[in-house]
């Protein structure tokens, strides 16, 4: 198996616990359809629009995921399970993550124009299932988008983003940040779709209760050192 090869599979298995080899992963929907992008997207540079239409349209049928040929991807993408749709302008970094059910849409120019009208997803994000992330906004590197979340607006660098539409969380990073965070958002009761808007108050509230406590204590240390000044 050649080294590029190789290293994408194992990226893929850094990311999905139930592979037991490299093999299994070579029959996975999301290899296949990145693998038919590739032709497709070669295709299209070449300004063969029918043809890569063509290789798009065999690679939609035999995977359930739809990659416009259009749409620019860096190393180490992956799809996990399917249904996927990536539109023309979207453009992808290196080692992304996309769970099924993912659109990356586009917006229609009120002009007629044709331009950039679906997403930049930076590297090392994680897009959870279901995730509709709309227009030619940018997702900074390693930002979370969590399950159902609708994403219209620019994602910060290492955000996690849930709800609808998408808001930040305020969680503490040293809590839950790790190499990977599956389907895009810590798994835990915190971020229960059912509570959701509870409990993003509950984290903002806890936020400013630190940053309170914190101003309040540098404000007792310059009393202190006054003090000490003083005397």
């Amino acid at each position: 198996m050649s080294g590029g090869l190789g290293a994408y599979l194992d990226s893929i298995r850094a990311r999905d616990p139930a592979p037991r080899s490299r093999a299994e992963i070579l029959l996975y929907p999301g290899v296949w359809a990145v693998f038919w992008h590739r032709v497709a997207h070669r295709l299209f540079r070449s300004r063969l629009f029918f043809l890569a239409r063509v290789v798009n349209h065999l690679s939609r049928w035999l995977t359930a995921i739809d990659i416009h040929p259009g749409a620019k991807i860096g190393r180490n993408f992956f799809i996990d399970h399917g249904f996927v749709v990536i539109g023309e302008t979207a453009e992808i970094g290196d080692d992304v993550t996309i769970y099924q059910c993912v659109t990356l849409g586009g917006t229609s120019p009120d002009n007629g124009v044709a331009g950039k009208r679906h997403p930049t997803i930076a590297d090392g994000v994680v897009i959870g299932s279901g995730a509709q992330v709309l227009g030619p906004i940018t997702v900074s590197p390693n930002a979370k988008i969590g399950a159902n979340a609708v994403v219209t607006k620019d994602v910060p660098e290492g955000a996690v983003m849930v709800g609808i539409p998408a808001k930040q969380t305020l969680v503490e990073a040293d809590k839950w940040q790790r190499d990977f965070v599956p389907y895009g958002t810590p798994c835990s009761e915190m971020f229960d779709p059912a509570t959701q808007k509870l409990d993003l108050m509950r984290c903002e509230i806890e936020a400013m209760r630190k940053r309170l406590d914190a101003l309040m204590a540098e404000r007792d240390a310059l009393e202190n050192a006054e003090r000490r000044d003083r005397a």
